[in-house]
Parts: structure tokens; C-alpha cells; sequence
């Protein structure tokens, strides 16, 4: 089964634990039968690999996000990198055309799209299964799913099957209606639409070449940024009248915002925090050393991160993005491929910031232009680099990096470290990297 999982979007109703760098999927909310927590992207790519587990899986994403996915996934996973951020037809087709071309993918074998984002168990990837069953067919050049709704949602669109069989040609799609409205789709056997859906890889290459002037993967990636913003819906799916649904019968919940995300969660507190006797649906996630306390609270969400603390109602909490879009500012924590970092203090002229590397793992070799580094090691074994000499370093000790030092540091077990930047023009883009 060849599965393209779209990740895209900053995740902002999640503030403060989301932010541009690290996205929702990323953040490690649910607890596994061991006890520790994964994110959406490992509950769901553990999901496929557990029904089918030579599925070939191919994430779709911007440049920003492919550090965490490196880290929290394996190396070899597939990564279709969007240069830019143009809307969802370009990023399938150029998906579609990495699958081709970089995984050498038969272009008349069937793959399903799925966004990485919504709560499911696994009988929902047994459906996805049988969305690429159906595709291999024919008989439709797209099978969607459509999932049998639970309410009457304002927030999702709706597919009219033409029948009420577990597989019916489509017989008309409806856009997000009002409640009252999609109560009556109901009535009509209407689906959700939760944008999930089959195709033959030849028959999206060919819209992409109707569409778009290109030769091929490498040919479509270098002219990216100058491709027309337009979703799939848009450009294939209102245009196509070979359309088949697959009926879904299980859970399937949209995660994108605190209020339907605690539905979803075993643990109503995660990190530091204490619920007093009183309190009801109360939930702290907490990524602080500092401990939370609440007391005689309902329906609240509390969330605390380097980025800042949120305490709001949770039905509130859904309208939280134009509140966030005010704040700007440093990224405070972020997953690299080779481990993490948070920063933790903010001053003129400095920064100080946490560092965690993998075992196994080490940054660029690097150097910057405009200020000075002090690494203090406080945890673990490893190597530096340090234009050009190397040492062993571990616990207590301290390496100093002049501006211009190119610099860079591996982890023979998991290393800490406490860095300083020093200097007047403190930048994220003060980062030239070097062969070493």
C-alpha cells in the first residue's frame, strides 16, 4: 500500500505548545501501553505499519517540519518537501511525482492521501486499505472516503452518495452547511468528507501535466514557487465525474483544536500539575519545570510551553488563532533532526538555550558571523570539533566558540548542554554550514 500523509500548517489553535516550527502532529500527547507519550505522527505511522507493514509511507511537508519527522520517525521514512507553501493540489502532485520518480513507484499502482492529523484506530487504515483496493479497480479515477457522521457538523463538508451500499458512485458533494442543513444530509444518507482519498498515481501526473508545464519530480520542484495556489478539490476533484465513496464506520475524530484534543487524551494532566478535588474536565499539559495548580475550575484548558500559557475555556479555545497571530517572537523549542532545544532565557545581547542530542546524532558543522558561543556540557559523552581539532568532552566541561569558529559537536550517548550566544545581532539566520 502506498499511503501520501499531507502535514502542513502551523497548528496555531494548539498555541502555546504549536508553533511554525513544530506543529501539532509533533507534540506527544498520547500514552502507549509502556507508559510513555508519542505524537500524532508516531500513533499514525505506527497505525499503517501495524495493518500493513511494508506500506510505503510518504510525508508531504514544508522544509521546517522534516527535522521532526527525522526525529521522531525513521531515517528512511519518505519526505516530499514543498519548497513553499502552495495549496493542496500542488503539494499532492509534486507527492504524486516524488513517488514516481524518487521511490520508483509503477505509475499505474494506486496510492491514498490522508491528512496526519485525525484520531483514529486501526481499523480506520483497514478502510484506507480497501480505498486502494477499490482504486486498483477502475472502475473510479478517484475512491473517497466517507465517513458516517456522529452530528450534525458545521465544520466539515459532505459527500451524497448515489446509494446506500458500503461502495456508491458519488451523486453530489456539499460545501460546510449549517447545522440545521447538515442535519437534513443526514436524513439523506450524506457522508463526512474528511479529505481522504484514492487515485492511480498516472491519473494525477496526467492533471498535474494539463495543469502545470513541467518534465518531471526534479523539473516540478525547481519551479514550485511559481505554481498557482489551488487546492485539490479545486483543480481535479469538481471536475471529475468518476467518483466513487467508500463507506467508514468507525472513529474518526479532527484534532485541531484543545477542546476536541482533550477528548482524546487518556490523561487529563501531563507534566507538572495538580487538579484539586473540585475541579471537572480539567486538563493541564504542561512542558515546564514549574508546577500547575487548579482548583475549582471546569471545562478549562490549561497549557503552558516556553512559547507562553494558555487558560481558557475549552469551547473558548477554538477561537484562539487571531489572539496568537498578535504574538511574534523567537521560537522558543523545536525538534532538530539530531534532538531538540529550548530556549531559556532571553536577554539583550544573549541567549540561552537547552540543547538534547540523540545518541548517535550531531549538528551541522557550522560557524556565525556575528556572535560567540559557550557550550556547557551537564549530561552525557561526546565529541567536539572545533575548527578543525576534536576532543572528548562530557560532564563539567566547557567549549568557546569565537564568532567566524566553525564549530560542531557529536553524542556518543545523550548529551546536554547549555549554550550562550553572545553578541549585539543574535539571528537564526546567522548560520553558515561547512563540509567537514
Amino acid at each position: 500500500m502506498n499511503i501520501i500523509l499531507l502535514s502542513g500548517g502551523s497548528g496555531k489553535r494548539l498555541w502555546p505548545l504549536s508553533n511554525e516550527i513544530r506543529s501539532k502532529q509533533f507534540i506527544k500527547f498520547f500514552r502507549r501501553e509502556d507508559g510513555e507519550y508519542e505524537s500524532m505522527v508516531q500513533r499514525i505511522y505506527g497505525q499503517i505499519k501495524k495493518v500493513d507493514p511494508e506500506a510505503k509511507i510518504t510525508i508531504a511537508t514544508a522544509k521546517s517540519q522534516v527535522s521532526a519527522i527525522h526525529n521522531q520517525l525513521e531515517e528512511n521514512v519518505g519526505i516530499s518537501v514543498e519548497p513553499c507553501r502552495r495549496d493542496t493540489f500542488p503539494a499532492i502532485a509534486l507527492a504524486t511525482m516524488y513517488l514516481k520518480d524518487v521511490l520508483n513507484v509503477d505509475e499505474n499502482e494506486s496510492v491514498v492521501v490522508c491528512p496526519i492529523d485525525p484520531f483514529v484506530e486501526e481499523d480506520y487504515f483497514e478502510c484506507v486499505k480497501g480505498l486502494a483496493k477499490q482504486a486498483d479497480k477502475g472502475e473510479a479515477n478517484l475512491v473517497l472516503m466517507g465517513i458516517e457522521p456522529t452530528y450534525p457538523s458545521d465544520k466539515y463538508g459532505y459527500i451524497i452518495p448515489a446509494e446506500n451500499s458500503e461502495t456508491s458512485f458519488v451523486k453530489a458533494f456539499k460545501e460546510k452547511p449549517s447545522e440545521e442543513t447538515a442535519a437534513e444530509y443526514i436524513k439523506e444518507g450524506a457522508l463526512w468528507n474528511g479529505g481522504i482519498f484514492a487515485y492511480k498515481l498516472k491519473y494525477v501526473i496526467d492533471k498535474a501535466h494539463e495543469l502545470i508545464d513541467f518534465t518531471d519530480y526534479y523539473d516540478l520542484f525547481s519551479k514550485y514557487s511559481s505554481l498557482e495556489k489551488i487546492s485539490f478539490d479545486y483543480a481535479v476533484v469538481e471536475k471529475e465525474n468518476k467518483i466513487q465513496v467508500n463507506r467508514f464506520r468507525g472513529k474518526w475524530k479532527d484534532i485541531g483544536t484543545w477542546n476536541t484534543l482533550t477528548e482524546s487524551i487518556t490523561d487529563n494532566v501531563i507534566g507538572k500539575g495538580e487538579l484539586g478535588d473540585e475541579c471537572n474536565n480539567v486538563h493541564i499539559i504542561n512542558e515546564m519545570d514549574v508546577p500547575i495548580l487548579a482548583m475549582g475550575l471546569s471545562d478549562v484548558i490549561i497549557s503552558a510551553s516556553p512559547e507562553g500559557i494558555l487558560v481558557s475555556d475549552k469551547h473558548q479555545s477554538s477561537y484562539i488563532k487571531p489572539y496568537v497571530d498578535k504574538f511574534a517572537g523567537e521560537t522558543m523549542f523545536a525538534e532538530k533532526s539530531w534532538g531538540s532545544y529550548k530556549v531559556i532565557d532571553v536577554e539583550d545581547g544573549s541567549l540561552t538555550v537547552k540543547v538534547t542530542l540523540n545518541p548517535g546524532h550531531s549538528m551541522n558543522y557550522h560557524s556565525h558571523k556575528n556572535r560567540d558561543e559557550v557550550w556547557v556540557v551537564i549530561e552525557g559523552k561526546g565529541r567536539t570539533v572545533v575548527d578543525g581539532m576534536e576532543q572528548n568532552v562530557s560532564k563539567g566541561d566547557v567549549i568557546t566558540m569565537c564568532a567566524g569558529c566553525k564549530h560542531t559537536i557529536f553524542a556518543d550517548t545523550q548529551l546536554m548542554l547549555i549554550e550562550v550566544q553572545l553578541g549585539d545581532e543574535i539571528s537564526v539566520f546567522d548560520k553558515e554550514k561547512h563540509e567537514l
